[in-house]
């Protein structure tokens, strides 16, 4: 199956406080855009990428990945988030129209494992609708009322925090962002509204987002440490176990 990811980058970033937009930061020479990009490419399982930028970013982020080759499209991206995958997907359909996976893939990502891009990718090939890879919750969870005093401490146990790049059958995808509204975070979340089953593999916590300063010293030091290989993952659907779980506490989608 040929597979195409798609990476919503016109985001400006105001978290980050770097004065360009979140995609355009440099990491020890290089920015996070095209080391995302890269990433995804030398996975082995993704044969185009399409980014969706700014329309005045255009030609700053197509410098950021023109030497990655014809493989990779940057094109006009929208307001919200919602309106860049949309443009993305679009353009996939026209650039790659024999794709049959599709990924979704944050440019804050940059140093998600290639083995995590691989197994999001085995998994939507062997039938799965949609595909996110999570990471177990390490700190207590407290639920609390409208006045900020805890009502309950959640069980964790089966509380996963979600990642990118996120996978799909194009259909679904399609179909989903079809259906859905203005605004959406979540990929994975518009397609377990139409009722999808939402599959898990093993993320991995070099595939962290890079929000703020802090998270940009972590990247430095995740960099700094070389590549990192990992075992292949078993996937189970979402809300039953696999390597690291199952029910998701999902934030992987906002741009800023």
């Amino acid at each position: 199956m040929d597979t195409v990811a798609l990476v919503p980058a016109a985001g400006r970033g105001t978290r980050l406080g770097a004065g360009v937009p979140k995609a355009l930061v440099r990491v020890l020479g290089h920015s996070l855009l095209s080391r995302a990009v890269r990433g995804l490419l030398d996975s082995g399982s993704v044969g185009h990428v399409v980014v969706a930028a700014a329309p005045d970013q255009l030609d700053p982020m197509g410098r950021e990945v023109r030497d990655l080759g014809e493989r990779v499209h940057v094109v006009p991206g929208g307001g919200e988030r919602t309106d860049s995958v949309r443009a993305a997907l679009r353009a996939a359909d026209r650039l790659v129209p024999s794709a049959e996976v599709v990924l979704v893939h944050d440019a804050a990502r940059a140093f998600t494992p290639a083995r995590v891009i691989r197994d999001v990718v085995a998994a939507v090939e062997r039938g799965a609708p949609a595909v996110v890879p999570t990471l177990s919750v390490a700190d207590t969870i407290k639920r609390v009322d409208d006045e900020g005093v805890v009502a309950e401490t959640v069980d964790r146990s089966r509380l996963r925090t979600v990642q990118t790049p996120q996978g799909f059958t194009v259909d679904v995808l399609r179909e989903a962002y079809g259906a859905a509204g203005e605004v959406a975070t979540d990929d994975a979340g518009l397609v377990e509204r139409l009722g999808y089953p939402v599959e898990t593999v093993a993320g991995h916590t070099n595939a962290l987002k890079v929000t703020t300063s802090f998270d940009l010293a972590v990247a430095e030091a995740v960099l700094a440490a070389g590549p990192v290989e990992l075992p292949e993952s078993r996937v189970d659907t979402l809300g039953r176990s696999n390597d690291t779980g199952s029910d998701t506490s999902e934030r992987c989608g906002d741009e800023s």
